[in-house]
């Protein structure tokens, strides 16, 4: 089990992630990772194109510090900034970039934050019911599960954590925090097991669910994917990619619906006889269908068994 001065992340779909973002190397370029993480991604980038420069963003202070040791290799061509990649247009002209060549973000909770145990991601191990990406951040797990009101709470356990039994998880849960606050990850597992039981053979285990939707919540994920994927598009040159490794469907499937959107003419109803909606394309696909990790890869690394990337190119 990793402790919480450690941060060791293994970057998955990294040789994809080479073949995606492209720069050449006989220019110089800019680079966004609006979620640096450890620096994995941002580190292969870096060594293969030396006049590559990376604007590192991350809410995690413990990503950021791991992140500068890993990239120190880099120099002046690095900045790291705490901050929230939904941002990432206004943390850049804050840092005196307008305009980048590419832009990477690695969607979700990384291995670490997983790992120690006190960060509270995880169900495996008890701990404070914490969850938060910015540990500035004043809405812990604790909070929200104390606070929500019960409608809220069964919608975030069927859309983010697609539950089927998200009314009555949500009504127990409002029962239990009656007798006793949520504190622990083990008060979270406790209202899963009552609810839900254990799950069926080859089933991701309940808790995982339970605990997925609370940490998206928590941390407005999905909102904040889709600002940051609005927020690249924004900032792009024309002839700059962007790449998104997501790791579950929900994720996917916001990337997947704003990469089609945004390389369509037209998104008029069918049957129109003329274009009323006036959208111009912006994006070219570069992958048709999301890209997963080689046999190989999963093989090294069981997390990178659900990784997704999908890519796209801005139109001049």
């Amino acid at each position: 089990m990793s402790t919480a001065n450690e941060f060791h992340h293994i970057p998955v779909l990294k040789q994809e992630v080479l073949e995606y973002l492209q720069f050449d190397p006989s220019r110089p370029a800019r680079l966004i990772d609006g979620t640096v993480g450890g620096g994995g991604h941002s580190a292969l980038l870096l060594e293969k194109y030396p006049k590559l420069e990376l604007l590192g963003i991350d809410r995690d202070d413990a990503a950021l510090a791991a992140a500068g040791k890993r990239l120190a290799f880099a120099g002046e061509r690095v900045k790291l900034v705490r901050g929230n990649y939904a941002d990432l247009a206004a943390v850049a002209v804050e840092n005196g970039w307008d305009l980048v060549d590419g832009v990477l973000l690695d969607i979700g909770v990384s291995s670490p934050q997983l790992d120690v145990a006190e960060r509270g991601f995880s169900w495996r191990n008890d701990a404070v019911l914490d969850m938060r990406m910015d540990r500035r951040s004043e809405m812990t797990a604790g909070r929200w599960l104390n606070r929500t009101g019960e409608a809220e709470m069964a919608r975030v356990f069927r859309e983010y954590g697609e539950i089927r039994r998200a009314g009555m998880l949500a009504k127990k849960a409002v029962e239990m925090r009656e007798n006793k606050p949520f504190a622990m990850t083990s008060d979270l597992v406790a209202l899963s097991d009552a609810v839900l039981g254990r799950a069926k053979p080859g089933q991701l285990p309940h808790p995982t669910l339970v605990f997925q939707a609370v940490r998206i919540a928590v941390n407005d994920e999905l909102k904040q994917l889709e600002c940051g994927l609005k927020s690249a598009l924004n900032i792009l040159v024309p002839g700059g990619r962007i790449a998104v490794i997501s790791f579950h469907s929900l994720e996917d499937r916001i990337v997947k619906n704003f990469f089609r959107k945004e390389s369509t003419q037209c998104i008029c109803p069918p049957g129109l006889p003329v274009c009323c909606c006036g959208h111009e394309a912006e994006l070219k696909l570069l992958t048709r269908h999301a890209v997963t990790a080689t046999e190989s890869e999963v093989a090294e690394n069981s997390r990178s068994a659900c990784a997704k990337l999908r890519a796209a190119e801005k139109l001049g």
